[in-house]
């Protein structure tokens, strides 16, 4: 029998040909959002290597969305022709092409990591942040400017034409990003959002906003195509967002529309006490599964083949996440192949080298 994650996963019409996905993973490396042939090779080689979806890097809806100056962006039709022969390349090499659409909140304006990565003033390229409330991320950060009710109703408009761009370049997933402290998961938590408002208050008020967007998501999206959403499911601090609230929240998405949710945690503030160990965010994503019927994927140091198929096998997931460790081997999904004695197709131009 073959091992679990080298079965294929259909989710609406799509096919993916195993449950290896590479998570989005920022490259710092685009200039006015522009993706380049750094982002070809990046993640055209995670194809060749054999995963079932390469997703690109968080991508943002508008200039001020981006964490810093070098993210990319889909704002425009020449960001999402610059991302087409991307897109095009991964499916020609057996993969699914997948977007992640994002919008940093707070957290925008910082500094690319290899710099430093801290706040950048006017003077410097930066621009002021924007929130669900004025607090921000750290006493190093800016303080964020609240969000208008109409600037929200708007932010979900530019979620769909990112979402409309991100069709015309070719991807077959799009992935809504709710997590890690940007702005979606600000207005979720209790901790980031204090409005008084309707995108405030009790829980109801809180998803408001993201259930909003992932509606206009799903509703220009094709039909025959996956939606994922990632959440952080847990704050990892005092009368945060949690792991009940967070069930609640992927019943209201599972009801929209939404095909997988992409379990992860954290992220929304600096002083989180995150108990790290192998596969320490899988409880979230069984939990889910089982709470809501729900296609879901695990992320978070799954590092080996026997871990990654012990998730699959005792259906936690249906599908795992890999980001560093792809990083450190584009190939994980060929290597993982031989060690778990799996039926793999290697690439015909390297089929030399097969043992």
């Amino acid at each position: 029998m073959n091992a679990k994650l080298f079965t294929p996963l259909t989710l609406r019409e799509l096919n993916f040909r195993n449950r290896i996905f590479v998570s989005p993973m920022c490259q710092y490396s685009c200039q006015d959002g522009m993706v380049t042939d750094w982002h070809l090779v990046h993640l055209g080689s995670r194809a060749v290597g054999g995963a079932g979806l390469v997703m690109t890097e968080a991508t943002a809806i508008v200039p001020e969305g981006r964490i810093s100056p070098g993210d990319a962006g889909i704002w425009t039709s020449a960001q999402a022709k610059a991302f087409h022969p991307i897109a095009e390349f991964i499916k020609s090499r057996g993969a699914v092409a997948g977007i992640q659409l994002a919008h940093a909140g707070r957290k925008a304006s910082a500094d690319i990591p290899w710099r430093g990565g801290q706040p950048l003033t006017a003077n410097d390229g930066g621009w002021q942040p924007v929130a669900p409330t004025a607090l921000p991320f750290s006493v190093d950060h800016p303080t964020p400017r609240k969000l208008t009710r109409a600037e929200i109703r708007a932010i979900v408009d530019r979620f769909a034409d990112a979402a409309e761009q991100a069709i015309s370049a070719a991807f077959q997933v799009v992935e809504i990003h709710m997590a890690h402290g940007y702005l979606l998961h600000e207005f979720l938590s209790p901790v980031t959002n204090r409005r008084q408002d309707e995108f405030g208050g009790d829980i109801e008020g809180r998803i408001r906003f993201p259930l909003l967007v992932a509606k206009a998501v799903r509703d220009v999206w094709p039909a025959d195509l996956p939606v994922f959403v990632r959440i952080s499911a847990s704050d990892w601090i005092a009368g945060g967002w949690d792991l009940d609230q967070s069930i609640l929240l992927c019943k209201r998405l599972r009801d929209i529309g939404i095909d997988l949710i992409d379990c992860s945690s954290g992220g929304l503030t600096p002083d989180a006490r995150m108990v790290l160990a192998p596969g320490y965010q899988v409880p979230f994503a069984s939990a889910i599964r089982q709470e809501t019927g729900m296609a879901v994927a695990a992320v978070g140091l799954i590092t080996r083949p026997e871990q990654a198929e012990q998730t699959l096998v005792c259906e936690n997931a249906d599908a795992v996440f890999l980001g560093r460790e792809m990083l450190r081997d584009p190939y994980w999904p060929i290597h993982a192949a031989q060690s778990l004695h799996a039926d793999f197709s290697w690439p015909v131009q390297y089929e030399r080298a097969k043992p």
